[in-house]
């Protein structure tokens, strides 16, 4: 067990992986100890070397009396990472451990080299969290336990595994009540907004779809005046770690591990790639394609760009007339009506070939890939002829 003694205070952490890994700090939030990231750490180990830290009042970490401080628990964080060895650090922080993230790199700006911030923030009610930790004080954490793991999980995940919501309900009501307590004050107590445009590392902000604690809305959005910071969204409510730990994993990698010759590449291929797609499709079907993406479709519309139209539609060995009778008689075969619908449409809106020509293709596959195909294909295609001719 790897024990930092500062001020008298012993400070739990644990460090693993390969020691020629960049260091990512995983700090938690109030209520949970280092074991929060426990589904997440598999996924992070082949990249970065792990350094999971009990915020004091938490785990292993002793409990003191009193209010506690997001400049003392920032401070903690700086004095293990001198018992660690580790000069510098990427810093990864789950609400309380976010706006501990945030402090430290403020004010320990030469120790830390990016941060994640996830599901956290730069402001919370003060008077919401006074009346809690007068709760926890008088009444203990099993008083508030329900009611936090009601805003960890999502309804559904906690159905779905109880044995998780249990656990973590158990370890609330288990933990000492002057450890929440302080960590509370450090929360309600918290001067960070003002302050967010002096960090000055690449950050990454994480919200999470069901959180009800800090959604995007109030919360995510102010993180985004960090300078140059990004926003990503994952599945879920509070504990990504728990919940979403694939796409927190995939988003820390993706941030942190980005190589900027690849990324610039893959923007060219994009670029010629919409080039391409523009040319065949039109620009106001492009223009509403790529106003439609969300975080769950962006991935995939980049790389159909990037494929499907910079490599293929971009090869000379074949023109765009041709390709475009190749891909109608391909989705016809196949019954990918959409797609079908829409190379007939933009083909012929933009006289990439006539009305013939389409016959051609589809009395062709009646043969290749049976009538019931070329009949359907001729009445999507009426459908589309009929609009064409009524349009002004």
């Amino acid at each position: 067990m790897a024990i930092t003694l500062r001020d008298g205070v012993r400070l739990h952490w644990r460090i693993e992986g390969a020691a020629d890994r960049p260091v990512l700090v995983l700090l938690n939030s109030i209520g949970t100890d280092l074991s929060l990231w426990d589904r997440t750490v598999p996924l992070l180990l082949p990249a970065f070397r792990l350094l999971r830290i009990d915020t004091r009042g938490a785990g292993g970490s002793d409990a003191p009396d009193g209010d506690y401080s997001l400049n003392m628990l920032a401070d903690d964080v700086a004095a293990i990472l001198d018992d660690a060895g580790v000069a510098q650090a990427v810093i990864a922080g789950v609400s309380l451990g976010g706006m501990v993230a945030m402090q430290l790199a403020l004010d320990h700006p030469g120790r830390v080299t990016a941060l994640a911030l996830i599901c956290t923030s730069a402001t919370m009610d003060p008077t919401a969290w006074a009346a809690r930790i007068d709760t926890v004080r008088s009444d203990g954490t099993a008083a508030i336990a329900d009611m936090a793991v009601g805003r960890f999980l999502s309804a559904g995940f906690a159905k779905r595994h109880p044995e998780i919501a249990d656990t973590l309900r158990d370890g609330i009501a288990r933990q000492a009540d002057a450890g929440y307590a302080g960590a509370g004050a450090a929360i309600r107590d918290m001067a960070l907004f003002d302050r967010l445009a002096a960090i000055a590392v690449p950050t990454l902000v994480v919200t999470a779809t069901l959180d009800v604690s800090t959604p995007y809305a109030g919360h995510g959005e102010h993180l985004m005046t960090i300078p140059g910071a990004r926003h990503i969204s994952v599945d879920g409510a509070h504990l990504p770690p728990i919940e979403a730990p694939a796409a927190l994993a995939t988003a820390l990698r993706g941030f942190l591990c980005a190589d900027a010759a690849a990324a610039q590449a893959a923007d060219t291929l994009f670029d010629a790639g919409l080039v391409n797609r523009r040319r065949v499709l039109g620009d106001a079907w492009v223009d509403a394609s790529l106003a439609q993406r969300t975080d769950f479709t962006a991935d995939f519309q980049a790389m159909i760009t990037r494929i499907a139209w910079g490599e293929i539609w971009g090869r000379p060995g074949l023109d765009d007339r041709t390709r475009r009778l190749l891909v109608l008689a391909i989705t016809c075969a196949l019954g990918r009506w959409e797609e079908f619908a829409l190379h007939v449409r933009s083909g012929l809106s933009q006289g990439g070939f006539t009305t013939d020509e389409l016959k051609e293709v589809l009395m062709q596959t009646a043969i290749y890939a049976g009538v019931p195909a070329a009949n359907t294909g001729f009445g999507e295609a009426r459908k589309i002829i009929t609009r064409i001719e009524q349009e002004p």
